[in-house]
């Protein structure tokens, strides 16, 4: 095994908006989000049985989450919010970037995937973190799978 964090640590897809992520051999996962320009962008959060999106339905797990402008020259902003399967960013230059972290135990029963999505148009990264079983980045799966 590689000493590398990727495989080790977590494993990513970077063009994840959308996109059924697979929390099964994960402890839970972070959305980075930005878009540009203080424009604002709304993403919504669910969860489905597969990569199909059986069963696909809104999570409301999300009480807090952390924005900035994305550009390394300010720190985080905690925000919270009564939970919600939504997240609101501003039309402000310090909430460019956003990040929700959603734990693998938030998921309803028989549930193991994740998606967010951008009404925007907002880029979503997904990191999947405290990975069950450790490999080399090659030998990752697909986190979609």
């Amino acid at each position: 095994m590689s000493s590398k964090a990727l495989g080790r640590l977590f494993n990513t897809t970077p063009a994840a908006d959308g996109v059924w992520i697979n929390l099964r051999e994960a402890g839970g996962i972070a959305f980075l989000c930005y878009l540009g320009g203080a424009a604002g962008d709304t993403y919504t959060l669910q969860e489905a049985k597969d990569s199909s999106g059986t069963g696909a339905q809104n999570l409301a797990a999300v009480t807090e989450y952390w924005t900035n402008t994305g550009n390394a020259t300010d720190a985080w902003t905690r925000r919270t919010q009564a939970a919600a399967a939504t997240v609101v960013t501003a039309a402000a230059a310090t909430q460019n970037a956003m990040v929700v972290e959603v734990e693998g135990t938030q998921l309803s029963d028989t549930y193991k995937y994740v998606k967010l999505t951008s009404t925007g148009a907002g880029t979503v990264n997904a990191v999947t973190r405290d990975l069950m079983t450790q490999r080399a980045a090659a030998s990752l799966p697909a986190m979609g799978a």
